[in-house]
C-alpha cells in the first residue's frame, strides 16, 4: 500500500495483526500511519523499526494510565517486525472536543475541566515517566538545532523571529520555571489540546483522553497553558475566550499564573520537529 505521495505505508496486516478491513486515517511527517478498524472499534498505529522506541514509549504510558482508572484508549495488541511495530488499541468512543462549536464546547467545559483535574490528581509519585521543563527543553534545544521548528506551530508574532532567539528567551527563565515545577509537579498529558479530548456528543462527558505519548509527570501549566490556547480557535472571540478561562479556572481550582501560561505556551513549539 502506498499513500498519495507514493511513500509505501506500512499496513497492520504486514506486522501480523488480523486483517480488519484497516483503512488509514492519518500519516505523519515521521512516518507513523494510524489505521481504524472498519467496525470503528479500533485503531492501530504503525511506524517503522527505526521509530519503535518513541511508539512502545506511547504503548507503556496507554498501560499505565488505563491502570491508574483514567479513562482512554485500551492496549489490545503490540507487533513486532524487521518492517516495523504496530500498537493496537481500543477506540475511544465519542467525539474529539474540537469538532464541537463554541456553545456545545462550553456545555461541555466544566465537564473537562473536572477531567483534567482527575488526570492530575493521579499520584504523581507512582508515574514512572517524565515530560517535564528538563526534557521538554532538551527536546526544543535539539529540534532548533536541526532546524526543524514548524513555523506554523509558533503564535503568529512569532513567526518571523529565529527559533534560536526564542529559544534563547526561554532558557532565561528556566530557573525559575524549574522552581515552580518542583512544587506543582502533576500527571500531565503532555499534548492536551482538543482533538485530544473524546467527549461523549450525548451527555458532553469526558469520554476519555487519547494521543498518550507524551504523558509524564510536569509542571501542570504544561497542560493548561495548550488547553487554554487551543481552545481559543473555537471561541467566537477573546471576551468569550477570557470568560471560558476563567470558568475553567474556577471550576479546576486554580488562579491562573498568565507569565506561566505564556512560557509553557511558547516552549511547547519548539519541541516538535
Amino acid at each position: 500500500m502506498s499513500d498519495r505521495r507514493g511513500i509505501q505505508v506500512m499496513s497492520p496486516v504486514l506486522l501480523g495483526v488480523d486483517d480488519a478491513g484497516w483503512m488509514p486515517v492519518t500519516a505523519g511527517e515521521s512516518g507513523a500511519t494510524v489505521f481504524r478498524s472498519a467496525d470503528a472499534t479500533r485503531y492501530a498505529k504503525c511506524v517503522p523499526a527505526a521509530d519503535a522506541a518513541e511508539l512502545e514509549a506511547e504503548r507503556d504510558r496507554g498501560m499505565w494510565l488505563s491502570a491508574q482508572g483514567v479513562p482512554g484508549p485500551r492496549v489490545l495488541d503490540w507487533r513486532s517486525g524487521d518492517a516495523g511495530v504496530c500498537l493496537v488499541t481500543s477506540a475511544v468512543s465519542g467525539v474529539p472536543a474540537d469538532q464541537l462549536p463554541a456553545e456545545h464546547l462550553r456545555a461541555a467545559w466544566e465537564r473537562i475541566a473536572d477531567a483534567v483535574r482527575r488526570l492530575h490528581e493521579t499520584p504523581v509519585a507512582q508515574c514512572p515517566f517524565r515530560w517535564g521543563l528538563d526534557a521538554m527543553v532538551a527536546a526544543a534545544r535539539d529540534v532548533v538545532a536541526r532546524d526543524a521548528v514548524n513555523p506554523d506551530f509558533l503564535p503568529v508574532d512569532q513567526q518571523q523571529t529565529p527559533p534560536t532567539e526564542l529559544l534563547d528567551r526561554l532558557t532565561r527563565q528556566v530557573s525559575r520555571r524549574r522552581e515552580q515545577e518542583a512544587v506543582d509537579l502533576v500527571v500531565c498529558h503532555g499534548d492536551l489540546c482538543l482533538p485530544n479530548i473524546i467527549l461523549d456528543p450525548q451527555t458532553l462527558d469526558v469520554s476519555g483522553f487519547i494521543d498518550l505519548g507524551r504523558l509524564g509527570s510536569a509542571d501542570r501549566y504544561t497542560d493548561l497553558a495548550l488547553l487554554l490556547a487551543n481552545a481559543r480557535e473555537t471561541w467566537t472571540d477573546e471576551e468569550q475566550a477570557r470568560a471560558a478561562d476563567l470558568a475553567f479556572a474556577q471550576r479546576y481550582g486554580i488562579t491562573l499564573d498568565h507569565d506561566r501560561l505564556r512560557f509553557y505556551l511558547h516552549l511547547d513549539p519548539l519541541t516538535w520537529g
